[in-house]
This record gives C-alpha cells, sequence and structure tokens, in this order.
C-alpha cells in the first residue's frame, strides 16, 4: 500500500502512469535486492526461424527449480530463445550482453513510456513477478552454412507440452553429403532429414558430447588425456612401443566418449556410429550445439 501511495504522489494520482511508476520502480527494486543471489537453476529454450535457416539456444537461470517451472519463466526463456535469433551470434558470448537485453520483443508500452518492450524489459518483468535472480547464463546461435542445410533440434524434460523450453536442449544442422565414401546420395525429404536431426538431438541431450569430431578437441586437452594414460601404465615393464599402442586404442575409446560424430547412436538400430547412421542415408553433419541444466 505504501508502494502505491508513492507512485500516486510521484504521478499527481494518474492511475494509469503511477501504474507504470510502479512497473518501473519495482523491477529496479526487486532486481538491486535479489542481484548476487545464486541462480544454478533454470530451463533451456531453442528457437526456429522461420525461414529455417537458424536456430537458436539459451540458458536462462533461476534461484530454485520451483521458480523455473512456473509459466512465467517458462514464456521469458521461449521470449528470449526467438529474441536470440535476431542476433549475429554463433558462439557463447552474448550472456546478457546489452545487444540481447536490448533486443525488442512485441509492441506495446513497455512501462518506460517506450513504444516496444526488450529482452531486459521481459527480464524485469519476470524478477518483479517470480522474486528470484534471474540470468541469461548462455545464448548461441546455428546458421545454416548452405541453402540445402536442415536444421532440426530437441526439448527434453519440458514443463510445458507446447513449450519450447525444458531441462536440455540440443540443435543440429545436417547436409546431403557432397562427398559420401560410399556414393549414396540422399533422396531424403526435408521432412525425413528433420526427423533424423531430431533423434540425433536426442542422442545429443543423452550422451552429452563435448566436440563434433577428434580435430576439433583441443590439443591440450589431448596430450593431457595421454600423459594421464601413460602415468597409468608407468611401471608395467611394456616397451614404449607396446604402450603407444595401448594408448592410441584407449585414446579411441576417449573420442568415443567425447565426440558426436564417433560415438554410438543410441536412437538407431544396432547402435552404429553416428558417423556411418549418417553417411548410410547420405547425410553430414555440420555442426551441433548444447545446452544442459546441471
Amino acid at each position: 500500500m505504501m508502494e502505491c501511495k508513492k507512485a500516486l504522489d510521484a504521478e499527481d494520482n494518474d492511475y494509469e502512469k503511477a501504474a507504470d511508476w510502479l512497473r518501473k520502480n519495482g523491477s529496479a527494486k526487486a532486481a538491486s535486492k535479489l542481484a548476487g543471489r545464486e541462480a544454478s537453476e533454470g530451463m533451456v529454450g531453442v528457437a526456429f526461424a522461420s525461414a529455417s535457416d537458424k536456430a537458436s539456444i539459451v540458458r536462462v537461470a533461476s534461484e530454485t527449480d520451483f521458480a523455473s517451472r512456473s509459466q512465467t519463466f517458462t514464456t521469458l526463456v521461449e521470449t528470449v530463445a526467438n529474441a536470440c535469433l535476431s542476433i549475429d551470434t554463433t558462439t557463447n558470448n552474448n550472456n546478457n550482453g546489452s545487444d540481447l537485453m536490448a533486443t525488442v520483443t512485441s509492441a506495446g508500452e513497455d512501462g518506460n513510456g517506450n513504444s516496444s518492450k526488450t529482452v531486459k524489459d521481459a527480464m524485469d518483468d519476470a524478477i518483479l513477478a517470480i522474486r528470484e535472480n534471474l540470468s541469461i547464463a548462455s545464448a548461441e546461435t546455428l546458421v545454416a552454412s548452405s541453402d540445402q542445410s536442415v536444421i532440426a533440434g530437441y526439448v527434453h524434460g519440458k514443463v510445458f507440452n507446447q513449450s519450447n523450453a525444458g531441462t536440455a536442449a540440443a540443435i543440429v544442422e545436417l547436409v546431403p553429403s557432397s562427398s559420401n565414401k560410399n556414393k549414396i546420395k540422399c533422396t531424403l525429404s526435408k521432412d525425413e532429414i528433420e526427423a533424423i536431426g531430431k533423434k540425433l538431438a536426442m542422442h545429443i541431450v543423452a550422451a552429452k558430447p563435448a566436440y563434433l569430431v577428434p580435430e576439433d578437441v583441443p590439443v591440450e586437452e589431448v596430450e593431457k588425456e595421454k600423459e594421464i594414460l601413460m602415468e597409468q601404465m608407468a611401471g608395467s615393464g611394456k616397451p614404449a612401443e607396446i604402450l603407444e599402442k595401448i594408448v592410441d586404442g584407449r585414446m579411441r575409446k576417449y573420442y568415443e566418449g567425447v565426440c558426436l560424430a564417433e560415438q554410438a547412436h543410441m536412437l538407431e538400430e544396432g547402435n552404429p556410429k553416428v558417423s556411418k547412421a549418417l553417411s548410410q542415408v547420405g547425410l553430414e553433419l555440420v555442426a551441433f550445439k548444447s545446452s544442459f541444466i546441471q
């Protein structure tokens, strides 16, 4: 009641302006009180451009799992994901940067007298409604590399079936192969490729690969893994050339764990290697992105 009185006094008893004053000052006050509190829960959201040539994947953090599963929070995650589509980024460097926060999400007054609402306005509204520290933990886009590319995705752990927000998600880009060793020409329709892409995204959510192919693994990470393997076999008495072969074999297993193309596809019959499963239908995996809550 005291806040309402302050608002009316500040706006000369104009009820509409007083409501805007409450919205503006209430958001700022709530945000300042909640800033700095740990936010390790949240939701992951995805969005796809109408032209099917771009997709976004974002993670919005909240303090509690209870708050993240509300309709207000789910709507916020979808709003951020859709806004991210209009930003030129393919790397995880936007977070809560000014470019994303300033992106317009809808028309209509935002409570500050502006004619449109931005991501920041949507964040402020959600903070005021939920009363938790909320932040954009990550924001990435995946842009089609060719006009033949098909981008597909999957969202796991949805709270609301019709939403595109959940506890984990992945997006992938597939393209008909131009250099297939088996000379298999892709005869699949776009819908069929999207279905394959969705299954692959489901695999990514379950297997959590960090890289696409072994060549993508940083050299320092590879060397560290080899060093650990050599230390594990220290004192075995085996000749150096034998140890080297053993390390090479174990490194293949290591790549199967961290590289998507080397993994056994969990959703394909017989669990063939992902790269083989795709080549058999004339497809190549160009890129993928994923995000998880804890």
